[in-house]
């Protein structure tokens, strides 16, 4: 029998693992967050310890173990290869760099970690920092970093406002800045190495573990800060239908003003799709509604799903990950 889609309660990270969160997702989106230094809703997540859940409070991981392929995908296999946050900035995070799968499975033993941001919330001359500034090698950029704030002149600036998107491969340096609220989709791995916090200390004067040698072993410098451009694939009285991005990873598309508009599900992979404005699942006898913030797993195995809402994102796997 089919599955029908699973609306996920998110995991939270919060308090000291998140100094830099504040209260957007609450205010914003409704969501009953733990603190007011929430950084980070896990709407779609495997992590151990950060599960996201159903409305029985049945972690991801045990709603996998359950359905199996009904729910994953006949092509994609354990471990969950995608991660799925909303993020809220009410400071800078850290200044940044993932591995590449490769170098994360020998220095970690999990998945590396490519990403891509949606930007939902951007206060007025709001800024990303993506990459690093021509004319700086890896021992320039070492240099600098060993003298703190010094790193800031090498970093690369990218202006940002609601509804853009950026793509950021393994190795990209890169941090979100104050004032953004955004959707972040990224291989399922927690390996961040931090060149440099803004000399942020905690409430006992000290700051976070920085990992210099690691970040500087990965990091890109070819990397290239620009806003992705969606290729329009459909427009009809159904709505609207762009694809964002098509990566090696995942792919997202953006669904607006959908009337009735069917989701595309695939037995070989499952779905997650986002509301980003109040929204209506529509499935065969039932309607089941998707408040602006809110996530829904798409199983491989799904009954058939219509859509009614302003704005959506459609995240899925490329074929082949998590084997």
């Amino acid at each position: 029998m089919s599955l029908k889609p699973i609306v996920m309660t998110p995991a939270y990270r919060y308090g000291a693992m998140t100094p830099w969160g504040g209260d957007s997702l609450r205010t914003i989106y409704g969501q009953d967050i733990p603190d007011e230094h929430t950084g980070e809703a896990l709407e779609f997540s495997a992590l151990p310890g950060l599960n996201s859940t159903d409305a029985e409070d049945r972690t991801l991981t045990e709603l996998i173990a359950e359905h199996g392929a009904a729910l994953l995908g006949t092509e994609i296999h354990e471990p969950v290869p995608l991660l799925l946050k909303l993020i809220d900035a009410r400071q800078s995070l850290s200044v940044q760099v993932h591995p590449n799968d490769a170098y994360a499975a020998k220095a970690e033993h999990k998945l590396g970690k490519t990403e891509a941001w949606f930007i939902l919330h951007a206060e007025p001359g709001a800024k990303l920092v993506y990459g690093i500034r021509p004319g700086y090698d890896l021992a320039s950029l070492r240099a600098l970093c060993e003298r703190g704030a010094a790193v800031e002149e090498a970093l690369n600036y990218l202006p940002v406002k609601a509804g853009d998107a950026v793509y950021i491969p393994a190795g990209t340096v890169h941090a979100i800045g104050a004032g953004i609220v955004l959707y972040e989709i990224q291989q399922s791995s927690n390996v961040t190495y931090r060149f440099y916090d803004w000399d942020r200390k905690d409430k006992d004067g000290k700051g976070r573990e920085l990992h210099l040698d690691k970040a500087l072993n990965v990091t890109r410098l070819d990397v290239e800060p620009k806003l992705v451009e969606a290729e329009l694939v459909g427009l009809n009285a159904q709505g609207t239908f762009e694809r964002v991005l098509n990566t090696e990873y995942f792919v997202v598309d953006r669904l607006t003003k959908c009337a009735d508009m069917q989701l595309i599900t695939d037995l070989r992979r499952f779905g997650i799709l986002t509301a980003l404005e109040d929204g209506m699942m529509e499935l065969p006898g039932e309607d089941i509604p998707l408040k602006a913030g809110q996530t829904a797993a798409i199983p491989a195995d799904c009954v058939p799903v219509r859509l009614r809402g302003e704005r959506f994102l459609y995240a899925y796997p490329q074929l082949g990950l998590g084997k």
